[in-house]
């Protein structure tokens, strides 16, 4: 296996090589596909249907964006978590996927990278869905682990020959710091996910903001200190900054 690190919209696309089949280790952007074209079919000289699966570790934009229309471009099948339901359901669900992809925009911006098409379905079928511990199909040296917090299906990948565990977004890394995402919906879930990876001491932890780095104690210590004891979300910073907004307001 080789894996190959390129550079996408907002976050580093993952792509297992094998001689008769490639895995994405998540769903992209939108705005990736032609990147992942490009390189498999010019740079690695495969056939684009050589792409088999797509782990989708959780729905938002730069994680799953993609996935649909690499499916129906060239036949792979998409794996997801085993949790129930569309993360993006009902009314509340669809003004959070149009938040998302605002808030992909603007991390796109900050990064200073061109505005790209960052609109996806809001709802996905799986082919697959994984238990905790259960290896990807087709791809048995890789395992798939559940880390739950920053949404309610979170998926880390463990490569078992090689100690390294991909974590998607369970952590990132700003200014050489390494701290806890944005949002974290079950905190709770959050830090048993947190201990969960510190157990494996993986030899290198692959992150889809930050790349392939390897996390001290300290690191550890440190994410887990800053990591929040009750939901930050969305809906919560919105009602904090209204409910400020009015806190300061000069009584008549």
């Amino acid at each position: 296996m080789k894996l190959h690190h390129l550079d996408g919209h907002i976050q580093t696309i993952l792509l297992a090589e094998y001689p008769d089949k490639l895995l994405l280790l998540d769903g992209c952007c939108r705005s990736d596909i032609p990147v992942l074209k490009h390189f498999i079919t010019q740079t690695l000289q495969r056939p684009f249907n050589d792409l088999t699966l797509i782990v989708v570790t959780h729905m938002h934009p730069d994680h799953a964006g993609a996935a649909n229309t690499l499916r129906k471009i060239t036949g792979c099948k998409i794996a997801t978590a085993n949790v129930a339901g569309q993360w993006y359901s009902g009314l509340e669900g669809r003004l959070m996927h149009l938040t998302d992809i605002l808030l992909a925009k603007w991390v796109a911006k900050r990064m200073k990278k061109p505005s790209k098409k960052t609109w996806y379905s809001s709802q996905l079928i799986a082919d697959y869905k994984l238990n905790d511990g259960e290896p990807l199909p087709g791809f048995s040296d890789w395992v798939a682990l559940a880390t739950q917090g920053h949404t309610d299906r979170d998926l880390s990948l463990h490569h078992l020959a090689s100690n390294k565990v991909y974590v998607a977004d369970l952590m990132v890394k700003v200014k050489n710091k390494f701290i806890p995402p944005f949002p974290i919906f079950y905190p709770n879930r959050y830090r048993a996910s947190l201990h969960k990876i510190i157990a494996l001491k993986a030899d290198s932890i692959i992150l889809a903001h930050g790349g392939e780095v390897r996390l001290s104690e300290y690191d550890y210590q440190h994410i887990l200190a800053l990591a929040p004891k009750i939901p930050r979300t969305h809906w919560r910073s919105v009602k904090t900054k209204l409910k400020n907004s009015f806190k300061f307001m000069p009584s008549k």
